[in-house]
C-alpha cells in the first residue's frame, strides 16, 4: 500500500447508478475515467458513460451509432458458435469485433470537489458523430490554455481507435478538429504550455508483433499537426506496468521537471498509477519513474466491477503542492484522492 496517496473518505463519489441513461431503452453499464477542469467557479468532471440495452433472453444486444447519428441495436444469438464474450468489453462474432457498450461524454459539476451533480444551464451530454465515432467517444482529457479548453479523447469505430480533438470556451459550442492521431492510438495528454515555442503531448500508439503499448512524446505548431515522435517510456518486464502504459492528465510543471501521473497494467490486466518526471526543457528525457505504484486496486470498489482491478485517471487539479486526482475504479465508480508533489519528488528511492 502506498503511503503517498490518500483516498477520499467519501469514495466512491459517483456510482453508475447515479447516472441517468441518455435515452429510453438503454441502461448504464459503466461510468469511468473522468477528465477534470474548472469553469464558472465550479469543479467539473467530464465522465465517460457506457450504455447498452438490458440483456435478457437468448440474444446478445449492443449499440452502434450510424454515420448519420442514429443509434442502432445489433443482435446475435448467444448460441452462435462464432460468438466470443470472453472479455466483457468486447463482442467478437464471425471474425468482427464490436464494443459491448457505446460511450459518450457526460458533464457533472461540484461546488466542493466532492459532491457532484448534473448541470442544468448547459447540455451535459456530448455524443460521438460521423464515421470515425460510430462505436463511441471515450476517456476525455481537458487541457486549458489561456481561456480555451482543449479536449483530447478516443474516437472508436470499425476503422480503428484514434485521438480526436475539439476545443471550447463556453462548453456550449465546440470547434471540432477531427482525428489528430490515427489508429491505433489513445491516451493523449496535452502539456498546458509551450516548450521552446512548440506544443507537446504524450500519447500511446500500439505496436503489433513489433513494439508495444508504450508512451510517446510528440510536438506540434498548432495542436493539430503532430510530429517529432519519440518513444519515451516502455513497459517493464516483471513489474506493475509490464503489459501497457499510458498517460493520465496534463503533466504538472514543477521546479524539478514535468511530473506526469500515468497508468500501467500487468499481464493480468491489473491497472495501477505511477509517475514519471521529464526534463523541463526537453521532456523526452526521463529523469525518474515510479518503481512502485502511487495507487493500486486495493479497496472493494477498485477490485470488483464491470472490469475489476482497475484504477485509471484522466484528470486532476493542482493547488500549490497538492494534487487532487479523480479516477475511475473497476469501470463502475468515480473516486478521488490527494497527493503531494513534494512527497512524490522526495520519494526517489522508489524511482527507477
Amino acid at each position: 500500500m502506498s503511503t503517498l496517496t490518500r483516498r477520499f473518505e467519501q469514495n466512491p463519489i459517483i456510482r453508475k447508478e447515479d447516472i441517468r441513461p441518455s435515452q429510453s431503452g438503454l441502461i448504464i453499464e459503466c461510468v469511468l475515467n473522468p477528465g477534470v477542469f474548472k469553469f464558472k467557479d465550479k469543479l467539473w468532471l467530464i465522465l465517460r458513460v457506457a450504455e447498452r440495452p438490458k440483456q435478457d433472453g437468448e440474444m446478445i444486444t449492443f449499440p452502434v451509432m450510424s454515420v448519420s447519428g442514429e443509434l442502432e441495436i445489433l443482435k446475435f444469438s448467444k448460441n452462435d458458435p462464432q460468438l466470443d464474450l470472453s472479455d466483457s468489453r468486447y463482442v467478437k462474432v464471425n471474425g468482427s469485433t464490436f464494443l459491448s457498450t457505446i460511450s459518450h461524454l457526460r458533464l457533472w459539476c461540484s461546488d466542493d470537489g466532492i459532491h457532484f451533480y448534473e448541470p442544468t444551464d448547459i447540455n451535459p451530454i456530448i455524443y460521438g458523430a460521423g464515421p470515425l465515432e460510430t462505436f463511441g467517444i471515450e476517456d476525455c482529457r481537458v487541457c486549458q490554455i489561456g481561456d480555451t479548453y482543449h479536449l483530447t479523447f478516443t474516437q472508436v469505430s470499425e476503422h480503428g481507435v484514434g485521438v480526436g480533438l475539439m476545443s471550447t470556451r463556453d462548453w456550449k459550442s465546440f470547434d471540432k478538429k477531427g482525428m489528430i492521431l490515427p489508429p491505433h492510438n489513445k491516451d493523449c495528454a496535452l502539456f498546458d504550455e509551450k516548450i521552446n515555442g512548440a506544443y507537446f503531448c504524450l500519447h500511446r500508439p500500439s505496436g503489433i508483433d513489433l513494439g508495444g503499448n508504450f508512451i510517446w512524446l510528440s510536438s506540434s505548431p498548432d495542436l493539430v499537426h503532430w510530429g517529432n515522435h519519440l518513444c519515451i517510456a516502455h513497459t517493464r518486464k516483471g513489474m506493475w506496468d509490464s503489459a501497457r502504459v499510458g498517460a493520465g492528465a496534463s503533466p504538472i510543471k514543477t521546479e524539478e521537471g514535468w511530473l506526469a501521473i500515468y497508468h500501467g497494467a500487468d499481464a493480468q490486466h491489473r491497472y495501477s498509477l505511477g509517475a514519471i518526471l521529464m526534463d523541463l526543457q526537453d521532456p523526452s528525457k526521463i529523469l525518474a519513474r515510479s518503481s512502485r505504484p502511487l495507487l493500486e486496486p486495493e479497496t472493494d470498489y477498485e477490485k470488483n466491477g464491470f472490469f475489476g482491478n482497475v484504477v485509471f485517471t484522466n484528470g486532476h487539479t493542482v493547488d500549490g503542492d497538492v494534487i487532487t486526482m479523480y479516477y475511475g475504479a473497476s469501470d463502475e465508480v468515480i473516486c478521488g484522492a490527494t497527493l503531494h508533489i513534494s512527497d512524490i519528488l522526495a520519494d526517489r528511492k522508489t524511482y527507477a
